[in-house]
């Protein structure tokens, strides 16, 4: 299990796949609920936390690979990527991870990559 101790203050400071841009992933939490705070840019965007592990689940289960796909939320997820399986009704929480509306799309770029140790800059 992942240790969500990250705060605003010693956020996760990450890169994008491409390793373009960086962005960070303090933990925020609310009435006992983490959420992950993704900040790139001027953009904030909210995940509940339970994706890490759910996430890390699904892909142990693919095995091999899966694509990573990215999608705002407006347009379609490609079938078969990360970012589809981050809204689709079969996933543990039967939808989408991300919280804020208008911006729960992009779960492919900025989950895969995300293990708190790994990509951390």
């Amino acid at each position: 299990m992942v240790k969500l101790d990250r705060t605003k203050d010693n956020p996760w400071v990450l890169k994008t796949p491409p390793g373009t841009a960086k962005y960070t992933m303090p933990v925020a939490e609310k009435d006992g609920i983490q959420d992950l705070v993704c900040t790139i840019g001027s953009t904030v965007l909210l995940y509940d936390a339970r994706c890490i592990e759910d996430l890390h689940a699904m892909l142990k289960e693919a095995g091999d690979f899966v694509e990573l796909g990215g999608a705002d939320e407006q347009k379609p997820a490609k079938e078969g990527t990360v970012e589809a399986w981050g809204r689709s009704p079969t996933n543990p929480v039967k939808g989408w991870y991300g919280l804020k509306k208008g911006l729960r799309g992009r779960f492919g770029v900025y989950h895969p990559t995300f293990d708190g140790t790994s990509r951390s800059l």
